[in-house]
């Protein structure tokens, strides 16, 4: 099964496909690594987040792969009506493993080309 990889930089946002789940697996939410394995070569990007394939976001506070209900009080996985307001909601861990669909991840170190250019963007609009 492969990751969607969705790459934050600054204002724009590019999201694509990746067929190796091997190499990211592992790991860890804060993580950083190599953006030549989401094909952005000279790129170093940071996890920051996902989802698995059920919807259930990761949660940086849980440890493992392991899916828990957690009371939450707002932040990721809940967001309150009102203050004060307690919710048990299902969060997953924080480690990236099969069951993860997408990884949310923001650019620490640019490469040498701009994102646009290494995956053809913006090219029908140029026309």
């Amino acid at each position: 099964m492969a990751f969607k990889v969705v790459v934050s930089n600054k204002a724009e946002t590019y999201q694509m496909e990746v067929d190796d789940t091997k190499a990211l697996n592992g790991l860890v939410i804060g993580d950083e690594f190599d953006g030549g394995l989401v094909g952005l070569d000279g790129y170093t990007l940071k996890i920051t987040g996902g989802s698995d394939k059920n919807g259930f976001t990761m949660k940086k506070d849980v440890p493992g792969t392991r899916r828990i209900k957690s009371l939450l009080t707002g932040g990721i996985g809940y967001h309150p009506k009102a203050d004060g307001v307690k919710r048990r909601k299902t969060v997953r861990g924080n480690t990236i493993a099969d069951d993860i669909v997408q990884i949310n991840s923001v650019v620490v170190n640019e490469g040498a080309k701009p994102i646009a250019e290494i995956l053809g963007a913006g090219e029908e609009e140029e026309e």
